[in-house]
């Protein structure tokens, strides 16, 4: 039996769905990050359970070719980043394989991952430069310290250059936290439920170069506004709204509901294809604009749509698929719980001159069974866009009830995704492709898009 504290020369038979390497010792499965499968390594046992358990790498005797030195001095102490140590194109085959083992296991397509039962599988669509891509990012603040946390933990590890994060972006929330303390607001203590500085998030236009800086707080306080606020527009111009967002609960949920805007506008504008769209604190837009281009595209072309066709867009966020949608449409419907996102979608269509999208604003497995089963509102093709739990079974339930001629699913989880398709198949639709795409490289998520049409 394998035990704690225990030290073992094992081989790296497989890489387990968030990157971890796996090995065996007599059966018994260790999981060790950073780690390759092709490699021998000297393993510590960190915790070991009934059945398998958790090591870490203290020497690496065979070398993966796949393997390359992280470029950023905090990767082996920072959770952001987990597949730094493979190269890009590694990376890529890893979130392939994923996505095809995950799937075929829900598909019962055994192990011949060449085609899921037929189904067509594209290879992955990745970044040319994959650093330095993501316009969004939510610093927590402790300890008089400004980071991440470590996986698993909320042990803050300071980062003076985040590798993915936009550089610009980036050096706004390190300098607008160092303003902040020296102007006398003090980091929130989780343990002590004191403090004011909760989180830093900053979100940027990629194509407009506008950028947002928001500071959430534990309560509506916050020392010497006015002081930084000239400070952080003198140095940063290009900063178009500071907003101030409480967060009073004892809670792990980053933002509260309650936004005040300090600054300028309480948006920012950018582009995304043709279109421009307003992105406000609350509203959902994807972090990395280049392969969300990449990603609606595959989308669009998979749902071959034709004119005259009704579609519907189910977790909308800020409209921005169904803005996509509009001009191959008759007409779009978009439905988001969040009422920010609605609204920010709404100002989208005019910002765009869109006379064809009506948004809803409520949850999708209550907003499309009353549209379809009491307005008689029927979609020919449903795009779907659900967070990481996937679709609710009612909005499942419904979409099968409407029968529209073309579903196309797109996920960021590959497990719940798995699970949603497998029901889908089972109840009237064909799986007919799969297209993943890399939005977040240097991290073990892989977003994916499926078409699936009626049988």
């Amino acid at each position: 039996m394998v035990q704690k504290n225990e030290e073992y020369i094992v081989d790296i038979i497989d890489n387990g769905i968030d990157g971890e390497g796996i090995a065996k010792v007599d059966g018994y499965t260790l999981f060790i990050n950073g780690t390759i499968k092709g490699e021998k390594v000297k393993a510590l046992v960190l915790k070991a359970n009934n059945t398998f358990g958790f090591a870490k790498a203290l020497e690496l005797i065979e070398k993966s070719p796949d393997r390359e030195e992280p470029i950023c001095p905090a990767y082996n102490r920072c959770g952001g980043c987990t597949l730094q140590h493979m190269s890009y194109e590694a990376q890529m085959r890893f979130k392939e394989e994923k996505v095809k083992k995950t799937l075929s296991k829900f598909l019962d397509s055994g192990t011949s991952f060449k085609s899921l039962n037929g189904v067509e599988f594209e290879p992955v669509i990745g970044m040319g430069i994959p650093y330095n891509y993501r316009n969004k990012a939510q610093y927590p603040c402790q300890n008089g310290k400004i980071g991440f946390y470590s996986p698993r933990t909320h042990s803050l590890v300071e980062n003076d250059n985040c590798l993915i994060q936009d550089e610009e972006a980036d050096r706004l929330a390190k300098y607008a936290f160092k303003v902040l303390t020296d102007l006398g607001n003090d980091c929130y203590d989780e343990k002590e439920k004191t403090g004011i500085l909760r989180h830093i998030m900053t979100r940027v236009g990629k194509n407009s170069g506008e950028q947002m800086l928001v500071v959430i707080t534990n309560s509506k306080e916050l020392n010497n506004k006015e002081e930084f606020i000239k400070e952080l527009t003198t140095k940063f111009p290009n900063l178009k709204s500071i907003v101030q967002n409480i967060n009073e609960k004892d809670t792990n949920i980053i933002m509260g509901k309650k936004c005040i805007t300090l600054y300028g506008k309480d948006y920012i504008v950018d582009t995304l294809g043709d279109y421009k769209f307003k992105i406000s604190p609350l509203s959902f837009y994807q972090v990395n604009p280049v392969q969300t281009e990449a990603l609606y595209n595959a989308a669009i072309d998979m749902a071959e749509l034709k004119e005259n066709v009704t579609a519907f867009d189910l977790y909308c966020g800020i409209g921005t698929i169904a803005t996509f949608l509009s001009a191959k449409c008759k007409k779009v419907y978009g439905v988001e719980i969040v009422p920010e996102a609605i609204e920010d979608a709404k100002e989208n269509t005019l910002l765009n001159g869109i006379d064809n999208i009506e948004f809803r604003c409520g949850a999708a497995e209550e907003v499309i069974p009353k549209m379809y089963e009491k307005e008689g509102i029927k979609a020919d093709v449903v795009f779907v866009d659900p967070p990481r739990k996937g679709c609710d079974q009612v909005l499942l339930d419904t979409i099968v009830k409407m029968s529209p001629k073309k579903l196309v699913y797109i996920s960021c989880n590959v497990a719940t995704l798995g699970r949603d398709l497998q029901y889908l198949t089972q109840n009237g639709f064909e799986l007919l492709k799969v297209q993943p795409v890399d939005m977040f490289p240097q991290t073990a998520h892989c977003e994916s898009v499926c078409a699936l049409k009626l049988r």
